[in-house]
């Protein structure tokens, strides 16, 4: 009896929970506090790890995703997903408008006037109110399979508003976003770990997705839009005419409804009503009640009845998208009636009855009051500009990178000089110009620094290289800091109990002052003796001890080689195979190395001749982490692929993709990701990227399939 009411018990839990998420990631509405939800989450959690009976991939419970690897398969849309012809003025509205006009021959029509959201476009697929499959849009006939990832977004409905009146199944279409305040974060997060920015939302949201760990997916906050409903067929009163379609038609931005619906059909309505039956002929319609439902739908639309509707809303959404939430790049324009859609059809590359208007880039004028200078991890100097406060695409931006010492001089600033920044589709503020003409005789040129501004080395700028560099790597502040938090990374050493603050914080209490002091860190020192941080601090020391079991090559990862990033350290560490052998390697030996130049090969050298660097890594080593390749990774290493570039694409029945590549890396070969005249063969499962295949094809490039790759290892 208490299994059974447990079990009853998850059930409704689960549904409570759906209503919660609903109304908070949906509704803006939230009904109960945090720890009031988190609370009833843990209770589910702990229910349903007694009942693995229980199992659903749509409880609430699976939001946080899983750190587990995934492959993504390629699926064909039911329906292709196409794109839509873009129009940068007015005027260009206005001929839409009218050709649609004459198209239906003076029959009364609206428009459905919508915002153009600037992400990943997704299609989803429900049945039995149950989200059960989601795909990208791909090359909008096949997409990749991202279910998993997309379970984890909280605006998504896993399971539909019950006595909503959905349709047994149904496909709906949208955006997946990354909202400002998620993407203004996860730069922040990068640029501490001196990783590459995303240049804008849209990129985040897109390399979010395609993470193939989808608790990755389920920290960086993403949000979704849905804007399109596809209905399947029912029983038709009457014939549909069909639509042609041409085979050249560009693909993406909204689903392809045309061969969905029927002129006049039966249906299984979403309610009994049949007044209300007629807003499915719709689209202002379907998505109200898709809305009802429980989709997040954009309230920044409206049916437009007139021209001057539609010319009001545009004129209204560009200056009042500056304010949203997240980023926006134009407004689409459809005809309302299904049937008017049917009935005007298609040209030769986009639907005739839908425009995209797309919004000018932003650009705004202020004033440059200083330049200021940072040093990173790896001592490159990064000048900022500082200037007055202006409103740019949904931000106030006051201070933009100014990158190194040439776009300075390109620039030619003067402090004190009206500069334009810009943003557009670059949402990392940039400086683009100045307007000289307000300029005065008394300003003076911008002079880049020639020492560090943290502890007065004099600067180097290293030959090909753009930046200038702070050359005291063991003795300047923000190099120090900025290496142990490299140190910690989740890609190196993964010592997820430290963050940026407490390297900080460590720092200045005189408690490390290179990466091999944590590992002579108690957890007394970590609390400060406050009993309030015990059991976190001896957290974080239990996390330190266990990352000596960190393989060899992301220690030479992490220990921080100027220029040496995660693929340089792979191929060093697999060529010398012990710490000892790289201290002592030559130049000679290291330009051995796929991908390794003079630059990299100088840093390595530097870095080993300096005493102090030498001293922490003994540290290290007495503090027992890996110094040398195991013996499980030295098994079976061969030079079988040596100097070979190689491109791994579609689904395979034998291996895992992963598996694949590390095959590739054990026998001496290099994964890349694109093909070029310089890849030595792509090996090619099920459903290679046609893209990739027609460009292979193009080159002259080998194709493999897995059998004979195989062949080759044996």
């Amino acid at each position: 009896m208490e299994n059974n009411n447990e079990k009853t018990e998850i059930l409704n839990l689960r549904k409570e929970l759906h209503q919660h998420n609903h109304s908070y990631y949906v509704l803006n509405q939230p009904t109960i506090s945090d720890y009031e939800f988190d609370q009833k989450m843990h209770h589910l959690e702990e229910l349903e790890a007694r009942h693995p009976e229980m199992a659903d991939p749509n409880s609430p419970t699976q939001r946080v995703g899983s750190d587990l690897n995934q492959q993504f398969a390629q699926v064909a849309h039911k329906y292709p997903m196409l794109s839509l012809a873009n129009t940068y003025n007015e005027q260009d509205v206005t001929d839409f408008y009218q050709r649609v006009k004459d198209g239906l021959e003076g029959e009364d029509f609206e428009i459905v006037a919508e915002m153009k959201y600037d992400g990943l476009s997704i299609s989803l697929t429900y049945i039995d109110g149950k989200l059960t499959q989601a795909v990208t849009r791909g090359d909008g006939v096949r997409g990749d399979d991202v279910t998993n990832n997309v379970r984890t977004i909280r605006s998504i409905p896993l399971q539909l508003q019950e006595g909503s009146g959905y349709p047994h199944e149904f496909e709906i279409r949208g955006e997946i976003l990354m909202p400002w305040t998620s993407f203004e974060r996860l730069n922040q997060e990068r640029e501490q770990r001196e990783e590459p920015l995303f240049a804008n939302p849209r990129n985040a949201a897109s390399g979010t997705l395609k993470s193939q760990n989808s608790a990755v997916v389920a920290e960086r906050g993403l949000d979704a839009y849905l804007y399109y409903l596809l209905l399947p067929n029912t029983v038709e009163k009457t014939e549909t005419k069909p639509v042609e379609k041409s085979p050249s038609m560009q693909l993406d931005l909204f689903g392809d409804m045309m061969n969905t619906q029927p002129v006049q059909q039966e249906t299984d309505s979403p309610t009994d009503d049949a007044g209300e039956n007629e807003v499915m002929h719709t689209h202002f319609g379907s998505l109200q009640q898709a809305r009802q439902w429980g989709f997040k739908i954009s309230q920044g639309m409206k049916l437009c009845h007139s021209l001057q509707d539609v010319l009001d809303f545009i004129e209204y959404w560009d200056t009042e998208r500056k304010n949203l939430p997240v980023a926006t790049d134009g407004i689409v324009l459809k005809v309302n009636s299904l049937q008017q859609q049917r009935h005007l059809g298609y040209t030769a590359k986009s639907p005739r009855w839908a425009i995209a208007y797309k919004f000018k880039a932003e650009r705004a004028c202020t004033r440059l009051n200083e330049v200021t200078y940072q040093v990173g991890r790896t001592g490159a100097i990064t000048p900022v500009a500082n200037m007055n406060p202006v409103q740019l695409a949904g931000t106030v931006v006051k201070r933009a990178s100014l990158h190194n010492a040439d776009i300075i001089a390109q620039l030619d600033l003067h402090i004190g000089d009206m500069v334009y920044v810009e943003k557009g589709g670059e949402i990392i503020p940039k400086v683009v110009g100045v307007d000289v003409q307000q300029r005065t005789a008394d300003l003076q040129p911008v002079k880049f620094i020639v020492t560090c501004p943290e502890c007065g080395t004099p600067l180097v700028r290293y030959e090909g290289e753009a930046a200038h560099y702070c050359p005291n790597d063991t003795g300047c502040p923000p190099q120090i800091k900025g290496r142990i938090e490299h140190f910690i990374s989740r890609k190196a050493m993964n010592i997820e109990s430290l963050g940026p603050e407490t390297v900080d914080d460590f720092y200045q209490r005189g408690l490390v002052n290179d990466i091999a002091d944590l590992y002579s860190l108690t957890a007394a020192q970590v609390s400060n003796n406050n009993p309030n941080r015990a059991v976190s601090a001896r957290n974080a020391v239990t996390a330190i001890r266990n990352s000596v079991n960190i393989p060899f090559e992301r220690v030479v990862f992490a220990i921080g080689i100027r220029f040496v990033g995660e693929t340089t350290a792979k191929l060093i560490a697999r060529k010398f195979r012990t710490m000892d052998a790289l201290e002592t390697a030559t130049k000679e030996q290291l330009l051995e190395v796929d991908g390794v130049g003079e630059v990299i090969a100088d840093s390595v050298l530097q870095y080993f001749a300096n005493e102090k660097n030498r001293a922490t890594l003994a540290r290290l080593k007495e503090a027992g982490l890996q110094m040398s390749l195991s013996s499980e990774e030295l098994e079976g290493m061969t030079t079988k692929l040596e100097g070979m570039s190689i491109v791994i694409s579609g689904v395979f029945a034998r291996h895992s993709r992963d598996e694949y590549k590390a095959m590739i890396e054990k026998n001496g070969g290099k994964n890349v990701g694109s093909i070029s005249a310089k890849t030595t063969f792509v090996l090619a499962g099920e459903n290679m990227g046609p893209a990739k295949l027609e460009k292979a094809q193009k080159l002259g490039v080998r194709i493999i399939d897995e059998d004979e790759f195989l062949r080759m290892l044996e």
